[in-house]
């Protein structure tokens, strides 16, 4: 895979300069166009070999390039807060906005690459990486960030020379380190593992360029050249996309708005919020009792030493006046103010439209022994934006598949997910309503959205249903809770926390 990028290839200095003229304009008039249409953001990851001029072409392309809508993000080893979360965790905080270029050094391939070299993963271990690394990818290009991968290579004399050269310069030896020798005695398994890293996540949305370092000019025409085109495909299929949603648009001619797409069943999910025993009602003195009991047991939980290896996420989600919010109130009277925060989900502000989806919400992942309480959440996708077509078909059909990796990951890396649904019947919703628009100080929680949303209860039953017989896997279940009385709901609530923490300990 790197032979190509050890032939010599060389661009001489009167031709580097003509070429540079025009790389030039063309990259800064595409830029300030993906800047003016902000119809995307640009994903650059740098990698490769030590010593190949992978922070040269950075420079270069931050000197081409208008450096003020161009971020770039060095990552070395994990800081204590990074340490705490998600592997991926800090590189989602460094993805561009839409509009602007964002460069990522030392990524998401360093580590699987550097660990397996020193033996620290196995060739299994790496494979799962790997996948999710694909996955990552896939879903980032899906939303509107195109990814371009850009491998520095050298072969192992061009790097003994170009070392030996650097650290003879005394104005360049404080480029190389122990560190660069060690891992030139170690270049054949090195390239080795880099070749099967790079075979295998070369895909046709995100193919690797292997470039060769040897040459300077020829380094950084192709970089420039590798951005170029990637800024303009990126606008030309944006340009695509918009023309197409305009003749659909035109076709249609807004018979389709409100209607909600359904998804192909063959059994009738429905009855997951459907058959369950409305009736159960919870007595206030057992409550009284029972209410102490549970936050007692959720409060030691949360004190336990397990929770040095755990962080929590808890998922609330349900029809409007479900009881979300007072079940919420007695989950966190039971814990510590300190350990704890709370996360409503509104409609998305400007910044978070800018960003991949799952953006807003890796954003708030908790470190080791800390909850975060979503008060709806990622689930938005397959719900709202399902029934109200604000997202289009292909999106949330996918969003499935991308929650579920998501939350995969986060497991992974020690986080018990607990997800709850709170059912109430149409009857109920409606009685709540009433109740609040004749309760002063609760009538701020009735909206016209709120009875508008009612009007298509059938449809946001179809979608939970649809989104519940998808999402809830063995990892991370969903928990349907009968919520016609608020007291047995809000015991049910804080019982099932504390079971799926003591399964996960």
């Amino acid at each position: 895979m790197f032979e190509s990028a050890e032939l010599g290839q060389k661009i001489d200095d009167a031709t580097f300069s003509k070429e540079v003229v025009k790389l030039r304009d063309a990259l800064l008039q595409a830029q300030y166009e993906l800047l003016e249409k902000k119809s995307f953001a640009l994903v650059v990851l740098v990698n490769g070999v030590e010593g190949a001029g992978k922070g040269d072409a950075v420079n270069v392309l931050n000197a081409w390039l208008d450096p003020r809508h161009v971020k770039s993000h060095t990552f070395g080893a994990p800081t204590e807060d990074e340490a705490q979360r998600p592997h991926m965790w800090r590189f989602w905080q460094a993805l561009p906005p839409k509009g602007e270029i964002g460069i990522l050094f030392n990524n998401w391939y360093t580590d699987p690459i550097s660990c397996r070299l020193r033996g620290d993963i196995d060739a299994g271990e790496l494979a799962t990486d790997i996948e999710q690394i694909r996955q990552m990818e896939r879903m980032l290009i899906d939303e509107q960030s195109p990814v371009l991968k850009l491998w520095f290579h050298l072969s192992k004399k061009a790097q003994g020379k170009r070392l030996e050269t650097l650290e003879k310069n005394k104005l360049t030896a404080w480029r190389v380190t122990e560190e660069d020798w060690k891992t030139h005695k170690q270049y054949d398994r090195l390239r080795k593992v880099s070749e099967r890293v790079l075979r295998e996540t070369s895909t046709g949305e995100a193919p690797w360029i292997v470039i060769d370092g040897s040459d300077d000019n020829y380094r950084s025409v192709t970089v420039g050249r590798a951005v170029l085109n990637s800024l303009r495909r990126g606008l030309e299929q944006a340009d695509a996309v918009e023309r197409a949603k305009r003749r659909h648009a035109k076709t249609t001619n807004g018979k389709a708005k409100g209607v909600m797409a359904p998804l192909v069943q063959t059994v009738d999910t429905t009855r997951i919020l459907t058959d369950l025993p409305f009736k159960e009602r919870l007595s206030k003195e057992k409550y009284a009792t029972k209410i102490e009991e549970v936050q007692g047991r959720l409060n030691k939980l949360s004190r336990s030493r397990h929770m040095r290896d755990h962080s929590v996420v808890v998922v609330f989600e349900g029809m409007d006046a479900a009881g979300k919010g007072g079940a919420i109130r007695r989950v966190t009277q039971a814990l510590d103010a300190r350990y704890y925060g709370v996360i409503p989900i509104a409609a998305p502000t400007d910044e978070e439209k800018a960003h991949p989806y799952l953006w807003r919400f890796w954003r708030h992942i908790p470190r080791r022994r800390q909850f975060v309480i979503y008060d709806r959440s990622w689930y938005g996708r397959v719900l709202v934006e399902r029934v109200e077509g604000f997202a289009e078909e292909a999106a949330w059909t996918r969003a499935y598949t991308e929650i579920n990796e998501f939350e995969e990951e986060l497991v992974e890396a020690g986080i018990v997910i607990v997800k709850l649904w709170l059912a109430i019947t149409k009857e109920e919703q409606l009685k709540r309503f009433k109740s609040r628009e004749k309760t002063p100080f609760k009538q701020y929680k009735i909206t016209p959205d709120d009875w508008r949303n009612r009007k298509r209860w059938d449809d946001y039953t179809e979608a939970a249903s649809d989104m519940i017989d998808r999402t809830s896997t063995s990892s991370a279940p969903w928990t349907v809770i009968e919520a016609n009385d608020k007291q047995l709901a809000r015991v049910k609530v804080i019982e099932t926390i504390c079971d799926r923490l003591e399964a996960s300990f």
